[in-house]
Order: structure tokens, then sequence, then C-alpha cells
């Protein structure tokens, strides 16, 4: 009998782990989807590592999803004469659109958008929030500023606005470009930047279609005024707390995490915990303490997924990062507390059959303690409500559709897998989950199964039927 843990792993390929070996051993470490970041690399470069996967895919027979992160405007400021100069606290500082090298006395900021969207008193963060300006006079074409913490300034360092809503598309040309590129591969996810409202996800659903499922990357604090809106729209959510860090005090970050996996979580859409999970193992074999506790406060919390970025990008350890990860999520869900919180921590279910339908699964899985449930689903609507759930048993999720199996490698606590066969009776449906899970590994003869589909079958968001069966 196999154990199958129900939190995923994410693991963003780059340098690191771009051979067909390098990948191989992450998928056999416990990465269950991977990220390839726009951000960097070529083209090129991302049609090798998808090549590799989808052949890593059909060696292992089990679906394995893809997600393309968009890199999303990147606002920075100009060039400075030298390269670098110092700013110095209380001292007035002036960004402009004069394309001119700037000094310690201003520089070019090189986004009218920015400027049109200041009031005055409002802060302006510089390289990752480590300079920070208060906004003391603007126009369209300017802002007077006085330094509030100083230090360094290079060419190109981030600009950053907190708390105001920009007027720019999270797509830029170059997003658009990497975007048809990447359907044309055959992504699972896509992973937008600089959400900051729900119009944002319907911009970039008019481009993608249902060719992939769309991940909204809060890392803006516009967005959480936005929340459940943005949930809605989205397919998935990434908590990007880097991101979200920089334009927030870092105390508020965790309760802004709780906050947003909770309301994915009511939504039954997949929420990622990313950044920073496991950042000292870059350079090192093992992770700090507090790092090991960060995924575990994310695994409690009952995320669908934690994420790795530069540790299996670009770090010394990428295979060593994801064994690390996949042992603290068995780990936490072997703690009885565990299951204890998801229940706790459950929100109610929809007043409707496919939620009715789950809710009896949830609550039949708690008395029955049966080896698994089978979910048939064609657009992935049924597991997604299962996950919802967060059932005691794993969830088998059987779909004639390959991009939905792939799609659902990141939910909770499904096993996604692909069969061509179309049914046609619900007899045929329970012999077929009876085998399936046995084949998986998830359950023996006298076990019991519980069964979630839609009749007529095809139909998406049909689910009406729930069997209790016997292997």
């Amino acid at each position: 009998m196999k154990t199958d843990r129900r939190a995923r792993i994410l693991a963003t390929l780059g340098p690191a782990s771009s051979t067909l070996e390098q990948i191989r051993a992450l998928a056999q470490a416990g990465a269950n989807v991977f990220r390839l970041n726009f951000s960097h690399g070529s083209h090129e470069d991302h049609a090798g590592r998808h090549r590799a996967i989808r052949q890593i895919e059909r060696e292992l027979g089990r679906p394995i999803g893809i997600l393309m992160d968009l890199q999303g405007p990147k606002l920075r400021v100009g060039r400075i004469a030298g390269g670098k100069t110092v700013l110095t606290a209380g001292q007035a500082f002036r960004l402009d659109l004069d394309p001119a090298e700037g000094d310690a006395t201003r520089a070019n900021l090189p986004h009218p958008e920015i400027f049109a969207a200041l009031e005055d008193g409002t802060d302006l963060l510089l390289d990752d929030g480590k300079l920070r300006l208060r906004v003391d006079r603007h126009g369209p074409d300017f802002a007077e500023t006085t330094v509030m913490v100083g230090g360094p300034l290079s060419d190109r360092k981030g600009v950053n606005v907190p708390g105001v809503i920009l007027p720019i598309s999270p797509l830029t040309p170059k997003d658009r470009a990497d975007l048809a590129f990447g359907l044309s591969l055959g992504v699972d996810w896509v992973a937008l930047s600089f959400v900051q409202r729900p119009d944002d996800i319907v911009e970039a659903r008019g481009l993608i279609g249902d060719r992939a499922w769309i991940m909204a990357k809060l890392e803006k604090p516009a967005a959480i005024e936005h929340l459940d809106a943005i949930v809605a729209q989205a397919d998935g959510i990434m908590v990007a707390r880097g991101d979200l860090g920089v334009e927030l005090p870092p105390q508020r970050v965790p309760v802004l995490q709780q906050r947003i996996v909770r309301r994915a979580r009511a939504a039954g859409k997949p929420v990622v915990v990313a950044t920073q999970m496991l950042e000292s193992m870059i350079i090192s074999p093992v992770p700090t303490r507090a790092e090991a506790s960060d995924v575990a406060t994310a695994v409690y919390s009952g995320a669908d997924a934690v994420m790795l970025s530069a540790e299996s990008a670009s770090g010394q350890y990428p295979v060593e990062a994801v064994t690390i990860m996949e042992h603290i999520i068995r780990e936490v869900e072997a703690d009885p507390s565990w299951r204890a919180n998801l229940d706790a921590t459950h929100s109610p279910a929809e007043a409707n059959i496919p939620d009715a339908i789950c809710c009896a699964l949830r609550r039949v899985a708690g008395l029955l303690e049966p080896a698994a449930t089978v979910a048939y689903t064609a657009s992935g609507f049924s597991a997604l409500r299962a996950s919802r759930e967060r059932p005691s048993t794993p969830i088998l999720a059987l779909t004639p559709q390959q991009e939905t199996a792939r799609r659902l490698a990141l939910a909770w606590g499904v096993r996604p897998v692909h069969f061509p066969e179309q049914l046609q009776e619900s007899t045929e449906m329970i012999d077929r989950a009876t085998a399936a899970a046995r084949q998986a590994g998830l359950a023996e003869p006298g076990d019991t199964l519980i069964v979630i589909a839609g009749l007529p079958f095809g139909h998406s968001g049909s689910t009406n039927l729930l069997h209790i069966a016997q292997v």
C-alpha cells in the first residue's frame, strides 16, 4: 500500500536544473509541477526544459504540471552617472522623465504612469525597499521627494509604489510574446505577475482562453483590497511573499499569507505559498530550523503547494531542497494536529449540488475511512471541489483529458490519472475506479472506495453522483 502526501511541490527550473538528468532527479525526489520563470532565460532554454519534462512524464508514467511565470512590468530608475550614488536621509531628491544620467540630487524615472498615480505624502521604495522616499510635490513628469531612508542607489534599480493602484497592464509586450510562446509549447498554468485588480485576470483570460489555467500572483498590496474578486476570477492563487514583503511591513506578511490561503481554500482554488521557503539551501545542504518551520506552517494551513525558487533553479543543492521539502510535508501530515487544524479551518460548502456531493464525501470519508476517493472529471471541476473539502482520503482523479490531468498535479491531495477511454455506463465507471485504485496502489481487495462523478459524463460542473464501492 502506498501512502501519498497531500501538499504538492512546485520547483523552479534554471541553470542548476536544466538537463534531463537534473529534472528527472527533481521529479523523482518529489516535484509535482515545474515552474519556468520567464524573467530569466531564452525561449530556447524554456523549450528545452519543456521537452525534458514531457519526456520524464512519459518515463515516470504520471502527469507533471508545467507553470510558466510571466515577468510582468518592471519599474526601474534610469542610469546613474558613474553607475552609483548615495542618498542621505533628510536630503531632497527629484525623480523625472529627463533621460539624462542621474546623480545624488535626481534620477530618471521613465514611467509617466507612476507620476500620474502619485499623491503628496506617498512613499516610493527603491532597490527592493532598501531606500524610502516621501513625495512632497509632484506633477505629470516629476516628483520632488525627501529621502526618509538613505543608502546606495545604482543603475536600473527597481521602484515600488505601495498602496497605489498603478494604471498599468500586467502584460507588457514582452509578456505577450512570452505568453504566445508558452501557450504554443503547451504549458498548463500561467502565473500572472503584477495583479492589482480582477480586471487584470479578465485581460489575461482574453488572451489565454481555455488553453491554460491562470494563477494570480498576489505581490501588490492593492490586490489584497480586491482579494475575493481576484480569487473568483483566477484558477489559482500564489502568495508571492518576496514582492509582497517589499511593499508591506514584514510583520504583516504572515497574517496576509494565512488570509489568502483561507480565501483560496474557501473558493476551492489551488493556492501556492512561494518565495524564500528554503532560501539558505541555495548554498547549504540543509535548511535553517526557521525555514523548516516556514514550510510546515504553510502545510498546516492547508496550502495546496509550496514552491522552491532559486533553491532549485540556481542553488547548489536543488535535489536536496526538494527532498527536504518532501520530508517536511510528510512529517507534518503525520501529525494528528494537522488533520485537526484542517477540520477547524474548513469553510462551509456552497448551496449547490456539486458541493453537496463533496460535502457528503468528506463526511462519509470521516466515518468509513475508505482507501481512496475516485473522481471522474473531464474539466477538473469534480476533483477540485473534492480537494476543497480536504477529505481524509487521497483523491484519484481519472480524466480523459491529458491537459486536465497535468493541471490537477498542483491540487491538494489529488493524484491525477489520464485515461483515454470514454465511459458510457455507471457500472463501467465503478469497475474502472476500482481497477485504477488498485493499480495506483491506493486500495486492495476488500477495501472501500468513494466514487464521485457527474452524469451524464462529459458535462463540466455536473457533479451529482456519490457511490460507495467495494474493491
